[in-house]
């Protein structure tokens, strides 16, 4: 069973940022899409980026500018880096494919301060 590990969280002030990182144990990471999801306390898991497995990207229009989705196929890692960090971000943050998604993963905590 694949398993995604999140890690890279954690508490910052407004403006500021913070990279995650999002270990697979899939032997297929490099033929998939990987997205980036966040769920805020009472809402629903939203995607906020996506990249091909040829390195094409695509964001939602709240983080466009700000955060950045890349890859590394060799270490079957995806990363995300967030830059001028707001408190709407604050969320629980998940790595996974597109649908059909894999078992979630934990999460990662962002905790963005005003």
């Amino acid at each position: 069973q694949v398993q995604l590990v999140e890690s890279g969280g954690g508490l910052v002030q407004a403006g500021g940022s913070l990279k995650l990182s999002c270990a697979s144990s899939g032997s297929t990471f490099s033929s998939r899409v990987m997205g980036w999801y966040r769920q805020a306390p009472g809402k629903q898991r939203d995607l906020v980026a996506r990249i091909s497995s040829t390195g094409s990207t695509n964001y939602a229009n709240s983080v466009k500018g700000r955060f950045t989705i890349s890859r590394d196929n060799a270490k079957k890692t995806v990363f995300l880096q967030m830059d001028s960090l707001e408190p709407e971000d604050t969320a629980v943050y998940y790595c996974n494919t597109d649908q059909p998604y894999r078992p979630w993963g934990r999460g990662t905590q962002v905790t963005v301060l005003s």
